[in-house]
């Protein structure tokens, strides 16, 4: 008799569900038996996603949106909870790296990275939060970074956008504490993702730059979507159930 997954009959709704850690994250989900309503910009790739876990027995839905436009996301909760009647878990864990110092940075990378970084975040769980309260609970858990703890050269922006969600998780935690309502965020160090390794190659020395990267990790080595995906996995699941307001660190030391 097969067990049942830490997450059987849960809904979870995943930004960012294409590429990386969100569609490590959403396979893992799914195998661990709940429905996935993956949001993406990417409609092809998140289609493969989807496909790949109906293949596999799994329940998703592939649900098409820019995470920073209040209507495409009040377009997607609409759809998950019409899917499912539901949401259980919101994985905000879309995002963008924008490189460069201040001086460097142009007004409208800096409203993109906040955009897409930070008011996703609260344009969802305004969406969502409602939804927790008239079921009585529900979990949220936020990807922000090392970078939220300590700073590394060229990385400004995606430092502060970081920072703001590693407090911005901190104050919902305590809002939702007595709503049954769980609020975490994971802090990645460098993670091999087809993001990080785009960036690489646009450098043009790929190679030494991941060299470079490597060196900063105690460990010596980055880390994998999978692994992140574990710790993901533990912190929307009701083994955690008395975690909130947690910065969740796996970076391979480099915070140390």
């Amino acid at each position: 008799m097969k067990t049942p997954g830490k997450l059987a009959g849960k809904i979870v709704l995943i930004t960012g569900s294409a590429a990386g850690i969100g569609r490590a994250a959403s396979l893992l989900f799914a195998r661990e038996g709940a429905a996935v309503a993956a949001v993406d910009c990417d409609p092809e790739r998140n289609a493969e996603l989807v496909e790949e876990i109906r293949s596999q027995g799994g329940d998703a839905e592939a649900l098409t949106a820019d995470v920073s436009s209040p209507n495409d996301v009040e377009r997607v909760v609409q759809q998950a909870i019409s899917r499912w009647k539901r949401i259980d878990i919101l994985f905000n864990n879309a995002g963008i790296v924008t490189g460069g110092k201040i001086h460097t940075l142009a007004e409208e990378e800096w409203d993109r990275a906040f955009a897409i970084n930070v008011k996703s975040m609260f344009l969802f769980s305004r969406a969502i939060v409602p939804v927790f309260l008239q079921q009585g609970g529900g979990v949220i858990l936020n990807t922000a970074s090392t970078s939220a703890l300590r700073v590394v050269a060229d990385r400004a922006l995606y430092s502060a956008t970081k920072g703001a969600v590693f407090s911005l998780t901190k104050s919902m935690a305590l809002d939702y504490a007595g709503e049954n309502i769980r609020v975490n965020c994971l802090c990645p160090g460098t993670v091999d993702t087809p993001s990080l390794r785009a960036r690489l190659s646009a450098k043009g020395n790929a190679e030494e730059m991941r060299k470079q990267f490597i060196a900063r990790q105690p460990l010596r080595r980055l880390g994998t979507s999978e692994e992140i995906a574990q710790a993901a996995l533990y912190l929307v699941s009701d083994e955690a159930s008395f975690v909130t307001g947690s910065a969740f660190q796996i970076d391979g030391g480099m915070s140390l």
